[in-house]
């Protein structure tokens, strides 16, 4: 069975998005192995410098590649490229067969995620050109990893 990972810098503060995590993390253990694994983010302070960012990001950077090990990674950033359901449905499809069994999403923190990962990351994917807090974005991509094994297995759930 696939083992799917989302790796992420923080932590979930409301308990709404824990329940809603949570309640994908139960619909997709009829497909796979799911996970999700905070890091801890670096404490910067309120008006952080450039070179604050960028040290923070490169710790942070250090530690999602450590935690990943050799899964196959996919960093979700701005610049990463955007699919549709049915597209990123058949891009996990696609991983399995290329015989990846575990596969880690990783979402940064709300400066983003150091080059190191990005470059680590077999492909870049952007949820969408506008921006959503983290927190949200974890949630949404919980959904969407649902999505896509429910339209792997020809479902109703997407229409």
């Amino acid at each position: 069975m696939m083992r799917i990972r989302i790796l992420c810098v923080g932590k979930l503060k409301e308990e709404y998005w824990r329940k809603a995590c949570e309640e994908y993390g139960k619909r997709l253990s009829a497909f796979c192995r799911f996970s999700i694994q905070e890091i801890p983010e670096t404490r910067l302070p309120d008006h952080p410098s450039q070179a604050m960012i960028e040290a923070a990001l490169q710790e942070e950077g250090k530690k999602l590649l450590e935690a990943a090990g050799e899964d196959s990674l996919f960093p979700l950033c701005i610049e990463g490229r955007m699919l549709s359901s049915e597209q990123f449905s058949r891009t996990i499809e696609e991983t399995a067969l290329y015989g990846e069994s575990a596969v880690c999403f990783v979402i940064g923190s709300s400066f983003g995620l150091h080059d190191c990962v990005k470059q680590k990351g077999k492909m870049r994917l952007s949820m969408s050109p506008m921006t959503f807090p983290h927190q949200l974005a974890r949630v949404m991509l919980c959904e969407q990893i649902y999505r896509a094994f429910q339209i792997a297995a020809h479902t109703r759930y997407h229409k």
